[in-house]
């Protein structure tokens, strides 16, 4: 979809030159023409318009005085440092132009009439007047000479398999009577043809090919011939034959025209002879003849030179027209038409072989011009209007328009089509936004046909449907209409020189006024045409378009584009200096395009590609050169860039490594998009995807996420860009516009959460909104199926430009499905609860732990209600959509659980179990009392919990039954909670837990069990195993002991604690067992200690509450504190500047300053007080880590202080232990249990935080500090390489060092768990 735009046009003229030139050839030297005529070699410099060498062949006696001389060849042999001339008499020259010699090395007596050397110089092929061939080496040393007219085939002759003749063959459609029918006679060639032969070589030298008329049928053929002049093949006879002959450098291919009845075709042939593929020419038959065909270096473009047949009175009109080919259509890209008089005749034409895109033309006149043209792509640049995304193909007099808003149509096919009345050189589209389909179109007469959008009600009958419209379909596209043709008449009317294409770079302003390039006064120079339109004038036959003024431009024009958003105007030269047309000013002037340092703009190579995009609010250039280097402004971002776009705030290129990438171009730095240009992108980032091999960009569809890719061959690919869909979701929610969102978000396969997660708190505000605005149960569905716990913004979808809206959570304690399920289902019910039926379910089931139970319960007043709405989902497909959700299993099991028989068999009616098994069991039940029924189902669904409850109503019958299970599943705690505390269950309950307490080796908490339920006997044992002596004592007190009880009783314990080497204890107890009345006084108990231990328990709430608030609070900000740092760094990395390791952090304003002057400012202060006490300096050194927000070391600080709040919570472990046990004994499990669970808490908290705070580079850090005794320069630069977040020098380096836990203390109590 691609078509030739003119890049520059050169040309010079010859002011006085004796005779015509017959040909021409290009010199080593760049820019200089060897031309011959019938007086001898001229050659042309690259600059001014006189001759710069020439030798005269008259002189010589080579060429005859009267001018009849002809030059059949002409060859520039750099090597040997001379021109090979070949004449029509037969004499093959040397010309010298330094010396000005000539040599003849050879002469044929027959005369000549063709020279044509290999593409390797090696060889050199001559056609004589007797019909020979003669092949020489580059010394004219002769090799072979062969007759043009063979007989025989060649070596590539086919091999006949002897399956028959034929009149034997199967013959298809054509019936039996084709194999009776006659060869038909080859017609002879087109009267014009001059008869000469025709040669051609293959791009590698390897054949040569050599069309001829045969003397026998008069038709030409074409024959190949290898390098030693051995017949490879002959063509099929091949009726009109023309003499244009070119054979394609890639190799595959050799055109040629031909005359059939109804057309005229150039034909391609195969090196085997057979032809291989034709397109027709847009001429009548008989109305042109085709001179010749020339392939350029990259077999991309085929010239073709033509002249009018039919011409009285006056001299043929001659073309040249470039045609090209793609998805198997050829196209007509431009058309040069020289018009009819005598001196704009064309003498030759050549391509470039250095430049494939140049073209080099000779006229009659000594004209020679020169053209270069590249490749571009012609699409719409609007992105508000309807009619964007628009593409326009050059065919012919036709422009092929694509619209791709509507249909990806693949080429050669397209949506409609412009019909011109003559073959088209240019098109432009609108460059204000708001008509940005609106399209230019400059054709071969440099006239200017607009078409528009809009006001005609009338179709327009040049504008036809292409492949969306005809057969009896409505096309929905809408088709533009003529609105006006205009002339265009820049320069003077001068007949003489015909300069085709002489107008380039067509660009149609936001104010309707046009801007053409047109060729200056010299060479390298170029002029600027502002055009605006002339009120009609009655009468007159055409418009015209007025020249409202011309800037001459110093330097050839290669590029201009024009920016639809900023409406600026930047034109290319080819000294590759950017101008800027400043043409909204009242008298429009070209300035430098400066920067914003002040610098002016030079691309360091010529771009091809240009475009003005802004990048971080500043306007800048793009552009690419034909060698993939890409540039923005002079700076160099990549190089190995096949192609770009760019739309709204984004820029899209395709690489040479077959990917496409797309960077926000919002708040980036040119930097930064250097370096993702340049590394691999992360593999779940949205800038990066890969693309078929060689894809190129056409265009990107706005308001959609389209991007059309070319493939090589031709055909297209639409993609959708994953950072484009992205960007346009975000936008999409930001407007409230949930069924955009979701909708693409369904079809592209985006994950649905992040319609939550990109801004939660606006999301759950506007659930209704969504609800309404999806309105389909199956979507909702989908949604929710969809939610996972984590946050997509941060894993899947990171945002592309760094700056995620990452809201804080809304609700930090709730789970964020749950949230989610909890607000929709609410939504849902107010709005409209039977039509979303199924979505509640969904929303239920979809919780974690899932609310199965409510969601049946909902099922079954589904089925209880008595009056059905029409629009209610019944009882039967609630439960069949439950199923489809949940495992029937695990929905038998929980409808079991809701103790309804119903619900029961109605959930195992839809599952696969055995009504055999299912319905005695469900009966045996039915015939229980209540609470022993509800106790066996409990049991049978291991809900033992609950069992136990049922059962302990079931009355003191079934008290061993509960004790049993309460053994077999140990639930002790929960048992106890069942009865209170002065029943004999209770103590027996007591019982089994302290025996299973002491089969686990727990004596002491089995003691406190005991002693709790009265038990005193084994309270005391266990006590006494446990070596707590002192409530040891208290127990045989209790159970009334006898002075001498106690006294044996302390012996014994006093020997187990020697035993333990506990000495110490042993002799208080020993000391003290003498007056151990005061371990039976009962009534402290209720008057000061149970008290005591209460308000112990709270005030250890409250500390470690505060000490969890506090951690928190300053993790928090240390964390805030790190990233200012982290960026205070980066940003004096930016401006080049000495990286000291030092950098810390003064204010959050990022202002940095290095701690070396730091610590200046502190050894002032540390040296006045040196002479102070230790323990003042301890506090001075203290106190220069301030916490106060903004100091220097505030990090410093922090840590400090969160390493203070670990170790303080680190040493009550051991007194909340003691506490615990207290309140399990005197009956308070809840407030121990309440306890337990905040220390827990905390401790896990900052068990997890620690790794956080200390990071493994700190630790690092103080081990080997950067700087210090033991650094090398090298260790201190590959510190800096590494980007180490490196901390101050401090003078603590126990700081760096995290707080140990000691998780060898058993603190917690089993009981309480």
């Amino acid at each position: 979809m691609r078509n030739l735009r003119l890049l520059r046009t050169g040309g010079r003229r010859l002011a006085a030159a004796p005779g015509t030139p017959q040909c021409f050839c290009l010199s080593a030297e760049l820019g200089t023409v060897l031309v011959g005529s019938q007086h001898g070699l001229v050659e042309l410099g690259p600059a001014g318009d006189s001759v710069t060498r020439e030798v005269s062949l008259t002189a010589e006696g080579f060429m005859p005085e009267d001018g009849s001389g002809c030059i059949v060849g002409i060859e520039d042999l750099p090597e040997q440092d001379c021109v090979c001339v070949a004449t029509a008499a037969g004499d093959i020259l040397l010309c010298n132009l330094s010396t000005k010699q000539v040599e003849c090395v050879g002469s044929v007596d027959s005369g000549l009439s063709t020279m044509s050397w290999s593409p390797d110089q090696e060889l050199v092929l001559l056609a004589t007047g007797q019909q020979t061939l003669i092949m020489m080496t580059r010394d004219f040393e002769p090799i072979t000479e062969k007759q043009i007219h063979q007989d025989e085939f060649g070596e590539g002759k086919f091999v006949a398999l002897g399956w028959g003749k034929k009149e034997t063959q199967f013959h298809g459609s054509e019936g039996k009577q084709a194999a009776h029918r006659k060869q038909t006679e080859v017609s002879p060639t087109s009267a014009w043809d001059d008869g000469r032969p025709r040669v051609t070589w293959r791009g590698d030298g390897q054949f040569v090919a050599v069309s001829a008329v045969c003397p026998e049928t008069g038709a030409r053929k074409v024959r190949v011939w290898n390098r030693e002049l051995v017949l490879q093949s002959t063509s099929e006879p091949i009726s009109g034959l023309e003499q244009a002959l070119s054979w394609k450098p890639s190799g595959n291919l050799i055109a040629s025209t031909q005359e059939k009845p109804n057309r005229h075709d150039v034909v391609f042939l195969e090196k085997n002879g057979l032809l291989h593929g034709e397109f027709t020419l847009p001429f009548q038959k008989g109305q042109v003849k085709v001179n010749e065909l020339l392939w350029n270096a990259d077999s991309t473009i085929l010239a073709i030179w033509l002249e009018d047949l039919r011409v009285e009175n006056s001299n043929p009109n001659s073309y040249v027209q470039l045609w090209t080919t793609g998805n198997y259509h050829w196209y007509l890209k431009q058309s040069l038409h020289f018009g009819s008089l005598e001196e704009n005749q064309l003498v030759s034409l050549l391509w470039d072989r250095e430049n494939p895109y140049r073209m080099h033309v000779l006229c009659r006149g000594w004209h020679y011009l020169s053209y270069d043209w590249h490749w571009t792509t012609d699409c719409g640049m609007g992105e508000n209007s309807q009619h964007v995304a628009n593409v326009a193909v050059i065919d012919g007099d036709k422009v092929l328009v694509t619209a791709f808003q509507h249909a990806v149509v693949p080429p050669p096919m397209c949506t409609y089509e412009l019909q011109l009345q003559q073959a088209v050189n240019q098109v432009a589209f609108h460059t204000d936004p708001r008509r940005s389909g609106d399209m230019a179109v400059l054709d071969a007469d440099n006239k200017i046909s607009v078409y528009r959008y809009g006001q005609s009600t009338m179709n327009d009958p040049t504008v036809r449907f292409g492949a969306v419209g005809g057969n009896g379909f409505k096309a929905a596209v809408e088709t533009p209409y003529l609105d006006k043709t205009y002339r265009v008449d820049v320069g003077g009317n001068d007949n003489e020189v015909m300069n085709p294409l002489g107008l380039r770079f067509l660009t149609w302003l936001p104010d309707d006024s046009f801007l053409v390039v047109g060729q200056g006064q010299h060479a390298a120079q170029s002029v600027l045409h502002h055009l605006t339109a002339v009120p009609h004038v009655a009468g007159a036959e055409e418009e015209h378009l007025n020249l409202r003024l011309s800037v001459p431009v110093d330097g050839e024009v290669i590029s201009v584009c024009c920016s639809p958003v900023t409406k600026t105007v930047a034109l290319q030269l080819a000294h590759r200096q950017i101008l800027r047309y400043l043409w909204e000013a009242s008298t429009p002037v070209l300035e430098p395009w400066w920067t914003s340092d002040g610098s002016t703009v030079q691309f360091p190579y010529p771009c091809m590609q240009t475009s003005i995009t802004r990048i971080s609010g500043e306007e800048m250039i793009l552009g690419l050169t034909d060698r993939c280097r890409f540039f923005v402004n002079d700076i160099e971002v990549a190089s190995n860039i096949t192609s770009f776009a760019t739309y709204n705030e984004f820029l899209l290129v395709t690489t040479n490594s077959h990917t496409c990438q797309c960077f926000c171009l919002k708040n980036i730095s040119v930097k930064a998009l250097q370096a993702g240009l340049s590394s691999a992108a992360t593999p779940n980032s949205e800038t990066l995807r890969k693309v078929e091999r060689g894809s190129r960009i056409i265009t990107v569809v706005p308001q959609d996420t389209k991007v059309v890719l070319q493939m090589p061959r031709g055909n297209l690919e639409t993609v959708h860009h994953r950072a484009l869909v992205l960007a346009q979701i975000r936008k999409w929610l930001d407007r409230l516009m949930f069924r955009e969102a979701f909708q693409c978000m369904r079809k592209l396969r985006i994950n649905l959460n992040l319609l939550y997660d990109h801004n939660p708190k606006v999301f759950l505000e506007n659930a209704e909104s969504f609800i309404r605005q999806i309105d389909s149960v199956n979507y909702i569905n989908l949604f929710f199926t969809e939610l996972k716990e984590e946050d997509f913004t941060k894993s899947m979808y990171p945002s592309l430009n760094g700056s995620s809206n990452a809201q804080p959570r809304q609700h930090p304690d709730q789970k964020k499905v749950n949230l989610i399920c909890d607000v929709m289902r609410v939504a849902m019910e107010h709005i409209d609860p039977q039509k979303y039926c199924l979505s509640i379910l969904t929303a239920h089931v979809k919780k974690s732990p899932p609310e199965l139970e409510i969601a049946l319960q909902k099922v079954h007043d589904l089925r209880e209600s008595i009056t059905p709405d029409v629009k209610a989902v019944s009882a039967e497909e609630a439960l069949k959509y439950l199923l489809f959700l949940v495992d029937v299993n695990e929905l038998y099991d929980y409808s079991l659980g809701m103790y309804d028989f119903d619900l029961v068999i109605m959930v195992a009616e839809k599952s696969q179990k055995d009504p055999k098994e299912y319905l005695p069991f469900l009966n045996t039940l039915r015939k229980m009392e209540t609470n022993y029924q509800r106790y066996t189902i409990d049991r049978h669904l291991k809900r033992y919990t609950k069992a136990l409850g049922h059962l302990s109503k079931c009355g003191p019958e079934h008290f061993s039954e509960f004790l049993n299970l309460v053994k077999d599943q140990n639930q002790y705690c929960e048992a106890l909670k069942l009865y209170p505390s002065s029943t004999q269950e209770y103590r027996d309950i007591s019982n089994a837990y302290g025996e299973y307490l002491i089969q686990k080796q727990l004596y002491e908490q089995a003691a406190l069990i005991f002693a709790r339920a009265g038990i005193f006997t084994k309270a005391l044992d266990a006590f006494q195993n446990s070596g707590s002596w002192q409530q040891a004592l208290c127990m045989a007190s209790r159970l009334g002991y006898t002075k001498d009880k106690l006294s044996s009783l302390a012996q014994s314990m006093a020997g187990k604690l020697v035993e333990q080497r506990k000495h110490a204890e042993a002799a208080i107890l020993l000391e003290q067992y003498t007056q151990i009345h005061k371990y039976g006084r009962l009534d402290i108990l209720e008057t000061n200690f149970k008290p005591a231990i209460l308000e112990a328990q709270k005030s250890q709430l409250i500390f470690l509450d505060s000490q969890k608030t506090a951690f928190l609070r300053h993790k928090s900000r240390l964390q805030v504190v790190r990233e200012l740092k982290e960026k205070a760094c980066e940003s004096l990395q930016d401006y080049e500047m000495p990286n000291c390791p030092e950098l810390d952090l003064l204010s959050e304003t990022s202002s940095v300053v290095t701690a070396s002057d730091m610590n200046s400012k502190y050894s002032h202060s540390n040296s006045r007080i040196s002479a102070r006490s230790s323990k003042n300096r301890r506090k001075a050194e203290r106190k220069r880590y301030s916490l106060k927000e903004g100091s220097p070391f505030e990090d410093m600080a922090l840590l400090e202080v969160l390493g203070e709040n670990v170790r303080a919570v680190e040493t009550v472990k051991g007194d909340i232990h003691t506490l615990l046990k207290q309140l399990v004994l005197f009956d308070y499990n809840e407030q121990a249990g309440a306890l337990q669970q905040v220390l827990e808490e905390v401790l896990q908290l900052m068990e997890t935080s620690i790794p956080e705070i200390w990071t493994p580079d700190l630790q690092q850090s103080s081990v080997n500090p950067v700087l210090g005794p033991n650094s090398t320069a090298n260790s201190i630069m590959a510190a800096y390489q590494q980007k180490r977040m490196v901390t101050p020098v401090v003078q603590d380096p126990e700081l760096l060092i995290p707080p140990k836990l000691n998780k060898n203390l058993q603190w917690k109590l089993h009981l309480l768990q």
